[in-house]
């Protein structure tokens, strides 16, 4: 692996870290869900760098699109529900 390909994957492996730590201490319920979302995103970022393209895809499809929707859908609806 070259050295730039080397220092990109060091930099996304530190961003994934404090997206990570994001979603752990925040405070808004709503950033974590988004901080947990680039955390699958930056992963699936490393999958396509270490040459697994499906799994890339997979990652990018699930744990960052459908999670986080799914994540926002059920917050919806449970803070609709508090007006009940």
């Amino acid at each position: 692996m070259s050295m730039l390909m080397t220092a990109m994957t060091a930099l996304l492996c530190v961003a994934m870290l404090v997206a990570a730590l994001v979603a752990i201490r925040g405070r808004s319920l709503p950033i974590a869900i988004l901080a947990a979302g680039l955390v699958s995103l930056v992963a699936s970022v490393l999958f396509l760098i270490l040459a697994s393209p499906d799994v890339a895809m997979t990652e990018a499809a699930i744990g960052s699109g459908l999670t986080t929707f799914l994540f926002f859908f059920v917050l919806g609806r449970v803070r609709g529900g508090e007006n009940d």
